[in-house]
């Protein structure tokens, strides 16, 4: 193991305890749903965005990790919940996840509804508790607002929630277009990359020509992301992935593969990751980990 794949794995388990210190205890009449919550966030995964949110967080220049922890778990929660309601029936109607049953199979659709409701209203609960640490320091107390704001806004109807909807009505559709899926890839997986550098940029206190740079970085992250992702869900191992492949063609999608191949694709992939790196590099010199991370993310196999 090189020491980046050893910084990712301590890094990880860090990130995990973070988020596990912010997860709802299971007690009261609404128990179950707090089970089913707890279940979809301890499925495991690669906890990127949370980890890019501390990595972006730091190579900015912030040291109190009390202020960005709540929005680490908050960003976690709302990544989670997409998941879980993306896997319902209605939807991809998927029956495992990160290698094991999805909250619907083991729940039923209607609690798995409510837990992926109960993720997107707890994760705003959970970010405001960066308030408690801001405490009266009106500078501090205005980062959380607008890292709020911005978490808002890549979480919704103009962010990704907008993306799926592309992304539904692009099921069956062997006819769309590039810029169809160029959106569908902005808003539905970029919009919270993005998310994640510019909140750890604000809330270590980053200009904003710096937050926009970033933002920058998170569409080209995303989009390479989601586009390795379907190249994966051609040639990937099942094994690996933890999810069946095959999906989108089961779903008539046109995806970026589909449309290019797999090899135009994995250079797309490559040159929007450079362009991610030649953007980070521009905006901070500690930026060793942010650039490996990138790359490694475009080598994944699962």
């Amino acid at each position: 193991m090189g020491d980046f794949d050893k910084a990712l794995e301590e890094k990880v388990k860090n990130t995990e305890g973070i988020i596990k210190n912010f997860l709802p205890k299971e007690e009261g009449y609404q128990k179950k749903v707090l089970e089913a919550m707890n279940y979809s966030m301890l499925a495991g995964g690669k906890r990127l965005r949370p980890l890019i949110m501390s990595e972006s967080y730091q190579m900015m220049g912030g040291e109190e990790m009390s202020l960005v922890e709540p929005f680490m778990a908050a960003i976690e929660m709302i990544h989670t919940y997409s998941l879980v309601h993306d896997d319902l029936p209605a939807m991809d109607n998927d029956d495992y996840r990160r290698g094991r049953e999805t909250t619907h199979k083991v729940y039923g659709p209607g609690m798995a509804t409510l837990a992926g409701d109960g993720l997107l209203n707890y994760a705003f609960e959970t970010a405001m508790k960066a308030f408690d640490v801001a405490g009266t320091d009106s500078d501090k107390t205005g980062r959380v607002i607008r890292a709020l704001r911005i978490l808002a806004d890549k979480a919704g109807i103009y962010g990704m929630v907008g993306g799926q909807c592309a992304d539904i009505e692009a099921e069956g559709k062997k006819s769309s277009t590039e810029d169809e899926i160029i959106y569908i890839h902005e808003h539905k997986t970029a919009a919270m990359i993005e998310s994640s550098l510019m909140i750890g940029a604000v809330l270590a206190g980053a200009d904003k020509n710096t937050v926009d740079k970033l933002e920058k970085v998170g569409s080209h992250v995303g989009v390479a992301f989601q586009i390795q992702d379907d190249v994966l869900d051609i040639v990937g191992d099942q094994e690996k992935l933890g999810k069946p492949i095959g999906s989108d063609e089961k779903n008539e999608k046109t995806t970026y593969v589909s449309i290019h191949g797999v090899d135009k694709s994995r250079e797309e992939v490559k040159r929007r990751s450079e362009e991610a790196v030649d953007l980070v590099k521009e905006v901070s010199d500690n930026c060793d980990f942010m650039v490996e991370l990138i790359e490694w993310l475009i080598s994944r196999d699962r």
